[in-house]
């Protein structure tokens, strides 16, 4: 009889457990029979609206991108040389134009030392990079983008890591290139293959390396021949707001004529006005030459190079 009763307890224990578990797989099938939006489809939307150049320079350059292997665009931030680029290289990759996008830029920080970042070689870049993520996502919507990534269609790297490789059938845009030295950028335009469109962007003025630029030495090379372009937007073409435009009104007005945009102190001379014969120059500030006069107290001349800012 005791027996009887402990199966008995045995069973209905059982059949409880199983009573419960059910239950559980059905509240859990419900939940899950429920769609989970992903959080890119409502905050980052696709946008099919058509490119319309918003000024007659716009609209230069766009004819410039299509007409052109290489097309070079200066001039001061705000006028759409980041998002025009990058939205005509989404439309080339969808009409099948190009087979992938490659995204690069000199890795220079504004002034700034951040140091060493963690995380992987993506990660560790991902923020020099999230100007013109952010049109690729406008225009695909971030889920794609994500995909096209992970598929090898759409490249983010820095210049350094070009070495090497060869551009073929690619929407190629190299970004804040008044940051590139001179070999930086004959490396990156010797990258050049078949079926290839290349953009070279970048604001003179905002140049944040003491040395010449790579943009501005290989416009004066190249500009001129046959497949390459240029176009310089002017403060004028400035569309991302009004008050950006007097910003950079107020900073140009307030360097003068000389130091001008597109002048040669701005684009880093050697004894530039106002430069002290620091920025741009062999002698700067912290470098081979100045450390070693300083430390040993030498004029430049016993260094084997002339004192060019006497």
């Amino acid at each position: 009889m005791t027996q009887h009763r402990s199966s008995n307890k045995r069973t209905r224990r059982k059949e409880s457990k199983k009573a419960n578990r059910k239950l559980a797989n059905n509240h859990l099938s419900l939940i899950n029979a429920e769609p989970t939006p992903l959080i890119q489809d409502f905050q980052i939307r696709r946008s099919n609206d058509p490119i319309s150049p918003r000024n007659l320079t716009q609209q230069h350059y766009i004819h410039s991108i299509e007409n052109n292997q290489l097309t070079f665009a200066t001039g001061p931030a705000g006028t759409g040389k980041t998002w025009l680029c990058a939205a005509m290289a989404v439309e080339a990759l969808q009409l099948g134009e190009v087979k992938k996008i490659v995204i690069t830029r000199p890795v220079v920080e504004a002034e700034e030392n951040m140091g060493f970042l963690p995380g992987t070689i993506e990660e560790k870049f991902s923020p020099y990079f999230t100007p013109f993520r952010e049109v690729l996502e406008e225009r695909l919507g971030a889920g794609h983008v994500k995909a096209l990534i992970k598929a090898g269609q759409i490249e983010m790297a820095p210049l350094a890591y070009m070495r090497g490789r060869s551009f073929k059938d690619s929407f190629v845009v190299l970004d804040e290139a008044q940051n590139t030295r001179v070999g930086q950028m004959k490396l990156f335009l010797t990258r050049i293959g078949e079926n290839s469109r290349v953009v070279v962007n970048g604001d003179i003025s905002q140049k944040d390396i003491y040395v010449e630029s790579g943009l501005t030495d290989a416009i004066s090379r190249f500009v001129g021949l046959s497949q390459v372009g240029h176009v310089q937007f002017e403060r004028q073409d400035i569309v991302r707001s009004g008050l950006v435009q007097q910003i950079v009104d107020g900073y140009v007005d307030e360097e003068g004529a000389s130091c001008a945009e597109g002048s040669s102190c701005a684009e880093g001379s050697l004894c530039a006005e106002g430069s002290s014969c620091a920025e741009g120059s062999l002698y700067a500030e912290g470098s081979h030459y100045q450390r070693k006069g300083v430390a040993q107290n030498l004029p430049f001349e016993s260094l084997g190079i002339p004192d060019l800012c006497a």
